[in-house]
């Protein structure tokens, strides 16, 4: 009779607790699924190159080899929305990723691996973290904008945990508890699961190696978790996503209408050339010379973040300009303000003019140069996407004055308003004779329409303090 009470005991007591991963979340709906079972790689398939995977002391372990295109160990499975978790580890300093939500077709690419990847980057880049679209659209999500996250990646040798939730069209990862990145994207909704190993590039060598363990996944009952303060790039036309609402971001352009603007020194929008076209702004062409059909802003803004994405056609010129002052004198042509240039650097006669390349895409016009390098990679304005493709602007005015021009993902400009060094610059510029040029408290926003044919989408701000 003993024995049996104490058996009962046992298995009442086995059957009422909760599991690892429960106690681990708190959540007693979500359940994890192990992918990797500790000894063989069943379930998993290697695709693309011809890197070497095997089962260590309970380890998944990649090495490089040479002459091979990047290497992908994948799920047989594909998984739509999902909480995958995994750690990792570098022994070398070597280029890897985690991919999700991926493909490969015969009819893509004779079955290139294709669609999102988490990076892992040891380098003093420190993109860990980010999104990256294998063999499709390159870059999604640079985390320049994002410094805290850059620095959650711990050095080679040391074991990092991964983290990505894929919830509908937001995407949003983790490296070690730190946020490294959130996305808004509805490219791909479902495919596998895979490992890369890199192709050998610049110091990588043959023999370097990296490690998972602890993958698991929950595909059930997923609760995505709490908003934070990690920047989001959000691919979806005009959409904001609740953490851009809770960070204060509004739509400076509703998609339908031109609903709070109006040309500039008019109280109506102008009668020709602007038109909205699939939820887009489109300036049309005229004869290539400005035409003062400029539209500005109603609201007038101080401090604020505002993210814009614009495409240019061969040879266009036009401008997002703010602190827009329409007691300047322009003579009716076109509003005077601060100039983030939006230009066809390589055809628009623009861009050799002024001094220094102070005209060129991205500049603050007429003032202060862009600097579109990337240092890392020593490749020459690759972030500036070819004309007809999306390029996203960002501009950045602090309450301190201290204003950022950010060109896709990266800070090209960085000044303070009102300085003795900005006033010098205005002295010598074809602003000089406005005086208090840039300096108001307050000024509008301003879409330019210099006579060529230029669309604009996303447009987005929020008040800073």
């Amino acid at each position: 009779m003993k024995q049996y009470f104490f058996k009962t005991l046992l298995l009442a007591c086995v059957l009422a607790a909760p599991t690892f991963a429960q106690k681990e979340k708190g959540n007693t709906d979500a359940q994890w699924t192990n992918l990797f079972d500790g000894k063989t790689l069943n379930g998993w398939k290697q695709l693309g190159g011809k890197a070497l995977y095997e089962v260590q002391n309970g380890e998944i372990v990649g090495t490089t080899v040479k002459e091979t295109p990047n290497s992908f160990l994948t799920t047989e499975k594909e998984y739509g929305d999902f909480i995958l978790e995994l750690d990792l580890k570098l022994d070398d300093t070597m280029n890897g990723g985690v991919q999700f939500r991926s493909l490969s077709k015969p009819d893509y690419q004779n079955g290139r691996v294709h669609g999102y990847q988490m990076e892992v980057d040891p380098s003093d880049r420190a993109w860990s973290g980010a999104i990256y679209d294998e063999g499709r659209r390159d870059w999604l999500y640079i985390p320049n904008i994002n410094p805290e996250g850059k620095k959650a990646f711990k050095p080679v040798g040391q074991w990092n945990k991964y983290r990505i939730e894929a919830i509908g069209s937001t995407i949003r990862t983790w490296i070690n508890g730190v946020p490294t990145a959130h996305l808004i994207d509805d490219m791909t909704a479902k495919g596998f699961i895979a490992l890369q190993v890199h192709s050998i590039y610049g110091p990588m060598k043959e023999g370097m190696k990296i490690r998972w363990k602890n993958i698991k996944i929950q595909t059930e009952n997923l609760k995505p978790s709490p908003l934070d303060n990690c920047p989001v790039v959000n691919l979806v036309l005009n959409n904001l996503s609740e953490q851009e609402k809770a960070q204060g971001f509004k739509m400076l352009f509703n998609g339908k209408d031109f609903t709070g603007w109006r040309a500039v020194h008019g109280t109506e929008m102008p009668k020709q050339h602007w038109s909205v076209v699939d939820g887009m702004i489109n300036v049309s062409p005229s004869d290539g010379s400005e035409t003062g059909n400029d539209i500005v802003t109603d609201q007038q803004y101080g401090a604020f973040e505002m993210t814009f994405d614009f495409k240019l056609t061969d040879g266009a010129n036009s401008g997002v300009k703010y602190f827009v002052n329409e007691a300047f004198d322009s003579n009716g042509k076109s509003g005077i303000g601060l100039e983030y240039q939006v230009l066809d650097d390589e055809k628009h006669p623009d861009a050799k003019m002024g001094a220094v390349g102070n005209r060129t895409l991205a500049s603050l016009y007429d003032l202060i140069p862009s600097y579109k390098i990337d240092k890392d990679l020593k490749m020459d304005r690759r972030f500036v996407r070819k004309i007809g493709d999306w390029n996203q602007g960002r501009i950045v005015v602090l309450p301190n004055n201290t204003v950022q021009h950010w060109l896709n993902g990266f800070k090209v400009i960085e000044y303070e308003r009102k300085s003795n060094i900005f006033n010098a610059l205005v002295a010598r510029s074809k602003y000089e004779k406005y005086q208090g040029f840039g300096a108001g408290d307050k000024g509008n926003i301003l879409l330019q329409d210099h006579g060529n044919n230029v669309s604009f989408k996303n447009l987005k701000i929020r008040e800073l303090k």
